[in-house]
C-alpha cells in the first residue's frame, strides 16, 4: 500500500504532474525530475532497491534514490478506517543521517557510481492509526493505516566516498586509526563504528593498513582526504 507520504514526497521531486510512475526498463519508476533522472523514493532499507538501481544504471540511466529521514513524527488514532480522531500525541522517535550507515552497508554494490545520488531529506511525518479489536499474541495493538507529509527541512546529498566522510563531520583520526578510535570522535558505539568503517571500506574513503594484534587499522584514501574539507557534507535548504 502507497501511503500519502511516498505519494507526496513523488510529487515534491517531480519535474510535473505526468512525471509519475513512469515505465522504463521493466519496472515503474516513482518520479523523473527536472533534469531528467529516475527517481525513486526509499522510506524501508536501501536493501531493498539494490538490484532495481543497478539495472538502471547499468541500462545507463541516472537515479536519484531519496531516503526520508524522520525528523519528527506525530502519531494520530482513529475509532476506525476514515472515522473519529481518538487521541494524537508525539512520538519521541527521531533518526539522525549517520543511521544511514546502517543501511548502507547493504548498498555498497552499487554506491558510490558517477550515475548515481543518494538524498537524505529530513521529514515530519503524520502515522494514522486505528486500534485492533481483537489483539493476537506478538501482534501490535494499532494497525498503521497511513502516513502523511507534514513538513520538510534539510536535505544532503551523497555522491562520492568523501561526502561520506563528511556526513561523520570529517572526524580527525590518527593514521592509522582503528574502530574504536572512530567511535569515540563521532561518538557512536563501537558496533556501528565497525559497520561505518565497514561501509567507507567498500566505497574506497578508507583502506586498511595492517592490524595491531587482531585489531584492524584504516587509514583515509589520498583522494577523499584532498575533496574532503572539514565540516559535514553540504546541506541544501528545502
Amino acid at each position: 500500500m502507497e501511503t500519502s507520504l511516498h505519494r507526496e514526497l513523488k510529487y515534491l521531486y517531480a519535474r510535473d504532474s505526468l512525471s509519475v510512475e513512469v515505465p522504463l526498463h521493466g519496472y515503474r519508476i516513482d518520479a523523473l525530475d527536472s533534469d531528467g533522472r529516475l527517481v525513486e523514493i526509499q522510506h524501508a532499507a536501501l536493501s531493498g532497491i539494490t538490484k532495481k538501481v543497478a539495472e538502471l544504471l547499468g541500462a545507463g540511466e541516472r537515479v536519484r534514490v531519496i531516503k526520508p529521514i524522520l525528523r519528527s513524527k506525530s502519531i494520530e488514532t482513529l475509532d476506525r478506517r476514515g472515522g473519529k480522531l481518538l487521541r494524537r500525541r508525539k512520538s519521541p522517535k527521531r533518526e539522525l543521517p549517520v543511521d544511514v550507515f546502517k543501511e548502507l552497508i547493504h548498498f555498497t554494490s552499487v554506491f558510490p557510481h558517477p550515475q548515481l545520488s543518494l538524498e537524505l531529506i529530513h521529514v515530519d511525518a503524520v502515522e494514522v492509526r486505528i486500534d485492533r479489536r481483537e489483539r493476537r499474541w506478538k501482534r501490535k495493538a494499532y494497525e498503521m493505516v497511513d502516513q502523511r507529509l507534514s513538513g520538510v527541512g534539510d536535505r544532503i546529498s551523497l555522491s562520492t566516498a568523501g561526502d561520506l566522510w563528511r556526513l561523520l563531520g570529517g572526524p580527525e583520526l590518527p593514521k592509522p586509526f582503528d574502530t574504536a578510535m572512530l567511535a569515540e570522535a563521532i561518538e557512536q558505539p563501537r558496533w556501528f563504528s565497525q559497520q561505518i568503517a565497514y561501509t567507507l571500506r567498500r566505497c574506497g574513503a578508507i583502506e586498511q593498513q595492517g592490524k595491531q594484534g587482531n585489531t584492524i587499522l584504516y587509514c583515509m584514501v589520498s583522494r577523499c582526504v584532498d575533496a574532503a574539507p572539514k565540516g559535514r557534507v553540504r546541506r541544501k535548504s528545502a
